[in-house]
């Protein structure tokens, strides 16, 4: 991936990938955005945040934006709010029954099991991409913003769509969604355990396993196992006697009730602490790759027309112009493999293609100078990339400034440009060649010959 140079800022990047959605049904009228943003900055990265920002205000989307930022916070708090009680829900389920009884089993298995297989399922899609992040509480937490702040008909669901384009590009997708699912986790089962702990300390419960067709010893292994973990941080297990008697001593119903506590805090609590902020640092360390994708052909095309409107000279022989800079061409990391070979506004006589062009399996376009022929050449050349581009004028015709604009384009669009004159003579290449020195294009190089067609 070529990004924009220079990374924009997140939310001038979520609005150029935004302008690039919409564009996709159909090009907006943009003539007066360019302007302002060819006249506000000299660069291509700059120029296309510019025309950027100026369509999304007058879309409105820095409004929305804006309008989701200032939402965000209290969904968030929402959300929260509503896991808190959830955990307290819970919590209540495994140690509000009349009886006081716990089964430990069955209480370690509701406490954590839905937990595990989210986490699980996060963690299969680090490797393996599942596009099923839509049920995560980070991505829940996204629709909610953009429904609260945007409705059904508002530009806020388009916004979301760019954010989290940028996002799986910069493979970020499931590291942002995973840092608020991890921390609301977190904070559930932080509300579990001190309910637990509480209702462990000020009443009076007994914790024991059931069973129909298992073994009493596969829960005296499954006990040790289990406890394995939390006894590293002090956490008591169980010993097999306790484990085996149907009611266990008082000390034995400590074990049994800090066992459990220990579970939920090394098994449930932790994993969630320590990949919250692991995503956190994932975050912090790709957070710069957080830009478009500049090798696409949206952007070849815009920096191609922003290239055309740098300022024009009339080339005659008493207007003493100035030279100027030759376009920067693709570089080798960005061109593909095609060599294309274009006729630029030749006259029905001159044969077209040549030979030597079939031979060497160049592509052939040809255009006759009108606009749109134009404009649609170069939205072949941006989709192409070629390595080679040669452009064949007619010698004996007077180069204009709109020829000059052309070969600009052109070159702006492929790795390597090379002007090519067919049935030229010494008296035209001469006058070709002052022509390129007067408009800053004078290494543009001149070939003929099917050996050019590489």
């Amino acid at each position: 991936m070529n990004p924009v140079a220079r990374p924009p800022a997140f939310q001038d990047a979520v609005i150029i990938e935004a302008v690039q959605l919409i564009e996709q049904a159909g090009p907006l009228d943009d003539a007066q955005a360019m302007r302002e943003a060819a006249s506000a900055h000299a660069d291509g990265p700059a120029r296309i945040a510019a025309r950027a920002r100026i369509l999304g205000q007058r879309i409105g989307l820095q409004d929305e934006l804006a309008r989701a930022r200032h939402w965000a916070p209290w969904v968030l708090l929402a959300l929260v709010a509503l896991i808190v009680l959830a955990g307290l829900t819970l919590a209540g389920s495994v140690v509000g029954n009349s009886e006081r009884r716990i089964n430990v089993v069955v209480a370690l298995a509701s406490l954590l099991g839905l937990h595990l297989l989210t986490l699980l399922l996060w963690l299969f899609g680090l490797v393996v991409p599942l596009g099923a992040f839509n049920a995560s509480f980070g991505w829940i937490w996204l629709a909610l913003t953009a429904r609260v702040a945007g409705g059904r008909q508002g530009q806020t669901p388009l916004l979301l769509r760019a954010a989290t384009r940028l996002m799986a590009r910069a493979r970020l997708l499931p590291w942002a969604l995973g840092f608020v699912s991890h921390a609301i986790w977190s904070l559930s089962f932080t509300v579990v355990i001190a309910a637990l702990l509480f209702a462990l300390a000020f009443r009076n419960y007994t914790l024991n396993w059931e069973t129909t067709i298992l073994e009493p010893a596969f829960f005296v292994h499954a006990v040790q196992w289990l406890g394995a973990a939390p006894s590293w941080l002090g956490f008591p297990v169980p010993d097999a006697n306790a484990v085996l008697s149907p009611l266990a001593a008082a000390s034995g119903q400590r074990a049994w009730a800090l066992w459990l506590t220990g579970c939920i805090v090394v098994y449930g609590l932790l994993p969630r602490g320590v990949f919250a902020l692991l995503c956190a640092a994932v975050w912090r360390l790709r957070r710069k790759s957080l830009r478009p994708d500049g090798s696409q052909a949206y952007f070849s095309r815009l920096r191609a027309r922003f290239d055309a409107m740098a300022p024009r000279h009339i080339v005659d022989a008493d207007s003493g112009p100035a030279l100027r800079r030759m376009p920067a061409g693709l570089s080798d990391g960005e061109v593909g493999n095609a060599t294309v070979l274009i006729g630029f506004e030749l006259p029905d006589e001159l044969p077209w293609p040549p030979a030597e062009a079939r031979a060497s399996g160049a592509q052939v376009l040809r255009i006759d100078g009108s606009a749109g022929a134009r404009r649609a050449l170069l939205d072949e050349l941006a989709r192409l990339r070629p390595r080679q581009a040669f452009v064949a004028c007619n010698a004996a015709s007077s180069p204009d400034r709109g020829t000059e604009r052309f070969l600009r384009e052109v070159m702006a669009l492929c790795g390597e440009c090379r002007l090519r004159l067919p049935g030229a003579d010494e008296a035209a290449r001469r006058r070709w060649h002052g022509w390129l020195a007067d408009a800053g294009l004078d290494r543009l190089l001149i070939t003929e010959g099917a050996e050019t067609l590489s």
